[in-house]
């Protein structure tokens, strides 16, 4: 096999107003200062784009990406899963805001033809333990993969394991840092279900990661680290994120699979291997919300990176950009996809990446010649 493609993306919440105009609605009770009720997401999309019909089917939400995805023909697909899958009604007491999907709708998940769910991350566990455990067993049913959290640790880091053409694998980590929100609770212990969450960023920790990715490797493998790290919002990339990174491909990891921004963020070819600090949601219930509008989270990104195998280098990436319409996605306007090239690649410069429009499709592309990396202690 010449090249492995991916197909990586960020935050996925199919919870709270996505959950509602499934066929399989939760009970739509919320336990947040503004709003109780789920359905009032629905309503506020309606406000800003017009009329979403209810009980839709499994690949509604998907929209135009589904077309795009065939086009493109990756060989693994891998998002971050913000969302609790269950029943259950124990919602964190001490939490503000829970996502919920109910396990009806796994269709939902199915329908986007996924192989990884990375679990690591601020919501797995917004309704308990029993909630984790629940979805846990409606992925496993519905033939997805994990990775990042579990019923004990070593579940919880063990790698997610994809075959793909000519013999090769697509091993996937799933992890988690407190700065994006993960409570030290929430941490899978050896006999206690939870996330993989990283004691620090340290040089020590991406050894370790390392040394995992070591023991599961074989020749022709390619390794991603899928990491929910940092804010919600802004360009902004601490330097132990960056230092972190760097020891995650010092240490033997092929992609750096960063997530938790609400909006795309920096890219980086690190020593030939592709670091993305925040891959930006892919699908949310944001719709309609006011507030960090210059950041224009209403577009997406669908990261398409191909993989040498043999040397886990960075052949060629492509970004495929997306807006969230009437909780759909559909393909970006011209305006819009030159919006986000200007963004991301005056946010990508100073780690010695640029952004440059491809072809009639308005398609993303990292340039391949690098521009000279100047990384301050922390891009804004």
């Amino acid at each position: 096999m010449r090249t492995v493609t991916l197909f990586l993306a960020g935050d996925v919440m199919t919870g709270r107003g996505i959950d509602q105009i499934l066929p399989y609605p939760s009970a739509p009770e919320l336990f947040e200062s503004h709003v109780r009720d789920a359905r009032e997401y629905v309503l506020l999309a309606e406000e800003l784009s017009g009329p979403i019909p209810r009980g839709v089917s499994p690949g509604y939400v998907w929209g135009d990406a589904l077309s795009e995805l065939r086009r493109a023909e990756p060989h693994v697909r891998v998002v971050n899963l913000e969302t609790s899958i269950t029943r259950s009604d124990a919602a964190a007491p001490w939490k503000g805001i829970h996502y919920r999907m109910h396990p009806d709708n796994v269709a939902c998940l199915t329908a986007l033809e996924l192989d990884v769910c990375a679990l690591a991350n601020n919501h797995v566990l917004d309704w308990g333990e029993r909630g984790l455990l629940e979805t846990l067993d409606v992925l496993d049913a519905a033939r997805l993969r994990v990775a990042g959290a579990g019923r004990t640790a070593e579940e919880a880091t063990r790698p997610a394991v994809v075959s793909v053409p000519d013999g090769g694998r697509v091993l996937v980590l799933g992890m988690a840092h407190a700065s994006s929100g993960v409570p030290p609770a929430w941490a899978a212990s050896p006999t206690a279900p939870g996330v993989w969450l990283l004691d620090d960023l340290s040089e020590d920790t991406a050894a370790a990661v390392g040394e995992l990715a070591r023991r599961a490797k074989r020749p022709g493998d390619v390794v991603v680290a899928s990491v929910h790290w940092g804010s919600n919002w802004g360009y902004a990339i601490a330097t132990s994120q960056v230092r972190f990174a760097h020891a995650l491909v010092d240490s033997g990891i092929d992609v750096v699979h960063g997530h938790s921004s609400h909006h795309p963020r920096s890219l980086e070819r690190y020593d030939g291997r592709l670091i993305l600090y925040g891959c930006g949601d892919l699908l949310t219930d944001y719709e309609g919300i006011a507030g960090h509008e210059e950041f224009r989270g209403d577009l997406a990104l669908m990261y398409l990176p191909e993989i040498d195998p043999t040397t886990g280098r960075l052949v060629r990436l492509r970004a495929v950009p997306l807006h969230l319409s009437r909780m759909r996605l559909e393909r970006a306007r011209p305006e819009d996809v030159m919006w986000l090239a200007d963004r991301l690649g005056r946010v990508s410069r100073p780690f010695g990446a640029d952004v440059v429009v491809a072809g009639e499709g308005g398609v993303l592309e990292l340039a391949p010649e690098p521009v000279r990396a100047q990384v301050p202690r922390a891009v804004t």
